[in-house]
């Protein structure tokens, strides 16, 4: 097998693509073979891979040895041969040992789609967190296949598999892996002590955070550019931004919110990413309202957004308040229009679109802010007036005779605080005060 050495070039990969489905696969319904290889596709050319070719193979299950059958090994090192590949790259997870095998069989390098996510990771982590998160990733990954790695530990030449941890750190021994994994969880506790502090400060000031999620690619951060004018990396590939960006929205009211773009999720997630970055997935949890933006004009709109459902539900983010954004319309053929809900808690919007933006300002304003409610105050109550102007927007006020008519929009949790002192001036029947601090709508 050719190898490189040290040098200003590096050996461009070149791949061939290989997917295994089996009948456990077809049976998950938001799993889909054609798709699942056309987005590794995507993924390999994200992380700069020039693909030469793809192998299917449907079978009963799979094979511990070699992964696929060895039929199917043996077809696929002759496209191989054919095509001058250097690398192999499968769209399921493999295990060490079929590492090894498949590199002495086929005398190429082999990456698997999780060493293949990990490694975008790791070119796109630009933040302290960000890069201690996928090189946790990684080394847990790479942990329990250190005796699989074959040639990979011995590879010099860079490419996938070699970014992160870097070269020296594949080559230690499990126990060095296993204290660099310990010391990485303690500087993530760190930054996790720093985000929970700074979420309590929010709580404690009532400023509402809303979480932008969603597939990758699906607009999330050309969203948050727009809303906010963040000056964020927006570009039409996978995985395009990775650290999570806040910024602070104004809403036509005046109130002002904290907007996070998080990242992207996909279909097969591997879970130690997911478990390397729960910590900053949390602001999902902790958000509250979620943005889910979809591409409506990608044709596998359903399955995109099953998968999504999926991580927020493992991420114990599904119970939480959440409008999803039918994003992109302005790609939409009229066929695929007419499949986009128009009931419930959905938007059609088009992220370039300032009407469409104006529009989704004041649904999350209405959401977060609640409904307005009708007030008649003794025009002497000027505490009481005062207080009207504090803690809501005022969207309508008059004189009637000796009383002030107020139609005022409050903060739910500044309601929940002060409802015991408007009680007797609402003109809503329906609005019971209990207690000091228990108002029941």
């Amino acid at each position: 097998m050719k190898t490189t050495t040290h040098s200003n070039e590096i050996e461009k990969e070149r791949a061939i693509l290989m997917s295994l489905v089996t009948p456990q696969q077809k049976r998950e319904q938001s799993y889909s073979a054609e798709y699942s290889l056309e987005e590794l596709v995507s993924l390999a050319e994200t992380a700069g891979v020039e693909v030469l070719a793809s192998l299917s193979q449907n079978k009963e299950k799979i094979d511990s040895k070699w992964f696929v059958g060895k039929g199917k090994a043996a077809e696929l090192k002759e496209l191989i041969d054919e095509h001058g590949a250097n690398t192999a790259i499968f769209d399921q997870e493999l295990s060490g040992a079929q590492v090894r095998n498949l590199e002495e069989f086929l005398d190429v390098k082999i990456i698997d789609r999780t060493q293949l996510i990990l490694d975008i990771f790791a070119q796109r982590a630009k933040t302290r967190e960000g890069i201690i998160q996928v090189e946790l990733a990684q080394l847990s990954y790479l942990l329990p296949r250190l005796s699989g790695q074959g040639s990979n530990l011995s590879r010099l030449g860079g490419g996938i598999g070699t970014r992160g941890p870097g070269e020296s750190k594949l080559e230690t021994d499990r126990r060095h892996i296993r204290d660099r994994i310990d010391e990485l969880h303690q500087q993530l506790q760190e930054f996790n002590k720093h985000r929970s502090l700074h979420r309590e400060r929010r709580k404690k000031s009532g400023v509402f955070q809303v979480a932008i999620a969603g597939y990758t690619n699906a607009g999330k951060s050309t969203l948050l550019r727009q809303l906010t004018g963040a000056d964020v990396y927006v570009e039409n590939q996978l995985f395009a931004t990775l650290d999570p960006m806040s910024r602070m929205l104004k809403l036509q009211g005046g109130k002002e919110i904290i907007l996070t773009d998080t990242v992207g999720f996909i279909q097969n997630l591997p879970h130690k990413l997911v478990a390397a970055f729960r910590a900053t997935l949390e602001e999902v949890c902790e958000a509250d309202l979620i943005l889910h933006v979809v591409d409506s004009s990608s044709d596998m709109m359903e399955t995109q957004m099953r998968v999504v459902a999926q991580v927020l539900e493992e991420l114990g983010a599904h119970g939480q308040a959440q409008i999803t954004l039918f994003n992109k319309i302005d790609q939409c053929t009229p066929e695929q229009l007419q499949l986009l809900s128009t009931e419930g808690d959905f938007m059609r919007i088009s992220a370039y679109n300032d009407n469409d933006l104006a529009m989704l300002c004041d649904e999350i304003e209405s959401r977060l802010m609640g409904d307005s409610i009708a007030f008649r105050i003794p025009a002497e109550k000027g505490d009481i007036i005062s207080l009207m102007y504090r803690v809501g927007e005022v969207l309508e006020n008059e004189v009637d005779g000796s009383d002030m008519l107020f139609q005022v929009r409050i903060d739910k949790h500044e309601y929940e605080k002060i409802g015991h002192l408007l009680a007797s001036y609402t003109l809503d029947a329906d609005l019971v005060v209990k207690g000091e601090n228990d108002l029941y709508v």
